[in-house]
């Protein structure tokens, strides 16, 4: 089910919404950050309401399935910011 997210999909088609969403957080992020909020209670926050998102729409199962790709694309260089943003 999440096959599409990870590559050919309809998750990679989508970066313009992709990167609007990005923007929207980056701002909160921000905004939340002024506020003295630390950034790894916003990055463990906004992991679970992302969690809890794709278990709504698509089920334990499916999330589970995409959450034990994570480490192999962490490790991969996926989320860097140094290396995705050259």
């Amino acid at each position: 089910m999440f096959d599409s997210l990870w590559g050919t999909g309809k998750f990679e088609r989508d970066n313009e919404a992709r990167q609007l969403a990005l923007e929207y957080l980056a701002d909160a992020w921000s905004s939340a950050e002024e506020d003295g909020v630390q950034g790894e209670a916003l990055a463990h926050a906004a992991l679970f309401a992302a969690i809890a998102t794709l278990v709504r729409h698509y089920g334990e199962d499916a999330v589970a399935d995409l959450v034990e790709k994570l480490p192999e694309r962490v490790r991969f260089g996926d989320y860097s910011i140094d290396r995705t943003m050259q």
